[in-house]
Parts: structure tokens; C-alpha cells; sequence
């Protein structure tokens, strides 16, 4: 057997879902006896045989990515609770497995395909929703790529009919219906090293209390952008017109035309709006968040 077939009939085996006592499966994806499979290219020891061997492979993959998944995404873990998130890990993993080198990947899907599976997401579903697209704006504005920032110079004489200007790449914007950045935060608030298990367990009784009583909240509009300051992700609440403003932009549209759609049907009156405008600019362009566009 060369060494590519047999890479390639490992990792489909490693790869197989477990059976729901998390034990491998009898047959493989090929449909075949799994203890047959295994037998082909593995060997048995004195301690252990072949199909045993090739178990734990099969089992400490499946345990790793469970963990990776839960690692990425404790908001949601927290929304749906622990059996229910586990029950979406073992429906999305087997639909969506791996496919890329790192696990930083593996929620990549996991918005669109919570969206077509709401059965997982249950009475909490938009909330779900939420909690994963912003943790998953999170990872993106964590170690996404960054270009260098626009300098003052860099706009002398430039019209605002004309110029375009891009977001960095790492800047997320998200429209929200629920306050899951504060709740974000409060489930990911770390216990100190000395609390005990009575402190730990009050605090969990907290954080499930705090997530149902967001969930209980009427949906409101809420803009945050997801952005990175050196290796640090902060979550950054905005008004609608700053939004409507960074979202024209990053989809190319020009710097006068994004003033004017975000002030279209706007609450702000009038003579506050360019002074609104040139905060607001100022904020963005100290925070790093602006680059020339490459159009």
C-alpha cells in the first residue's frame, strides 16, 4: 500500500463519528468491518489489538475537536445549555467535519448551518444565533490580517465624492438583536485560583440566570463592531449611523455617499451632524481601523 492510500484510509477512520457511547464504530465509512480495516494496516501488540489500537486514535480526535468546539464557542455553550450544546457539536462535526490544517477553523460553518438546523437552536435560536456570529467575529477579529493603517497625509486634497477608503481586515461589524457582548463577557468572566467548588457552582447558577434573562429580552437593534487593539478583541457598541457609515465603506462604496445614507431618515438633527461625523472619524482613525482602498 503506498504511503498516500494509507494516510488517506487512516484519517477516514480516525475521522468516523463515534457510536453514541462514544466507542468506534463496528463498520467503516467503506462499509466495512472496522476490526478488518483496522487488522489491514495496523498491527496488534501484546497489550492491545489491532481495532483497540486504532480506537484510541478514533476517540481522542473526536474528544479534541468536542473540546476545540466548546473552547471557541462557551457563549453558546452557555445559551443552550450543556446537553443540548453537545447534541449541535455531534450534529455539526459530522456535517461539517474538518477540512483544514488548523482547528481555528472548525466554527467556520457553524452560523450557516445552525440557521438551516433551528431544531438545535430551540426557543433560543435568534439568541443562539448571536452569540455565534459574535463569537465567531471574535476568532476572525483575533488573527485576522492587518494592513497598514491610513496616515493623515494619505488623504490631502482627497474628495469625499471620490475617495474610497476600506476597513482593515480584522474589523468585524455586526447588526445584533440581543446584548450578547455583555453576556459574552460575563460567561467568559474567569474564577479566580483560590474560589471553591461552592463559589464555582454559584457563580454557574449566575451565568445560567443572566443568559435567561437576556433571552427574555425584546429584541432591540444593537451595532458593535469586533476589533483588535495589539493581541487584545474588544467588542465596541456604535449608533446606527456609524454603522450604516463603516458598512458602506467596506462594501466600496465612497466617503460621501456613506455620510449620506447614514444620515437618511436620521434622528440627529441637522447642524449636529458634521460634528458627529468628524468624532466619529477621529475615534476610528486613532483606533487604527482605516486604509487606503485598493480600487
Amino acid at each position: 500500500m503506498k504511503l498516500l492510500a494509507l494516510q488517506r484510509r487512516m484519517a477516514q477512520a480516525v475521522m468516523t463519528p463515534l457510536t453514541p457511547s462514544e466507542r468506534m464504530r463496528n463498520v467503516s465509512p467503506r462499509g466495512r468491518s472496522m476490526r478488518a480495516e483496522a487488522a489491514s494496516f495496523i498491527k496488534p501488540n501484546d497489550r492491545l489489538t489491532s481495532f483497540e489500537r486504532l480506537e484510541i486514535y478514533n476517540r481522542q480526535y473526536w474528544f479534541r475537536i468536542f473540546s476545540a468546539l466548546a473552547e471557541d464557542f462557551p457563549g453558546l455553550r452557555a445559551v443552550l445549555g450543556d446537553r443540548s450544546f453537545d447534541a449541535l457539536s455531534k450534529a455539526y462535526l459530522c456535517d461539517c467535519p474538518s477540512t483544514s490544517f488548523t482547528l481555528r477553523n472548525l466554527g467556520g460553518k457553524l452560523e450557516g448551518w445552525l440557521r438551516k438546523h433551528p431544531r438545535y437552536g430551540g426557543t433560543r435560536q435568534k439568541l443562539a444565533i448571536d452569540m455565534v456570529r459574535l463569537e465567531w467575529a471574535d476568532i476572525e477579529a483575533f488573527d485576522g490580517a492587518s494592513v497598514p493603517a491610513l496616515k493623515t497625509e494619505d488623504l490631502a486634497g482627497a474628495n469625499p465624492a471620490t475617495l474610497r477608503l476600506r476597513l482593515q481586515p480584522y474589523v468585524q461589524l455586526l447588526d445584533l438583536r440581543y446584548p450578547v457582548d455583555d453576556l459574552l463577557l460575563a460567561v467568559k468572566g474567569k474564577n479566580k485560583d483560590d474560589e471553591d467548588f461552592a463559589s464555582n457552582a454559584f457563580n454557574e447558577k449566575h451565568r445560567r440566570k443572566r443568559v435567561a434573562a437576556v433571552a427574555r429580552l425584546k429584541p432591540a437593534d444593537i451595532f458593535l463592531v469586533v476589533h483588535r487593539v495589539d493581541t487584545w478583541v474588544y467588542f465596541r457598541r456604535v449608533e446606527r449611523e456609524e454603522f450604516t457609515i463603516l458598512s458602506a465603506l467596506r462594501a466600496g462604496k465612497t466617503l460621501g455617499r456613506s455620510i449620506d445614507a447614514a444620515f437618511r431618515g436620521s434622528s440627529i438633527p441637522v447642524e449636529e451632524r458634521a460634528q458627529n461625523v468628524a468624532q466619529w472619524f477621529h475615534n476610528w482613525a486613532a483606533l487604527g481601523w482605516f486604509c487606503l482602498s485598493e480600487k
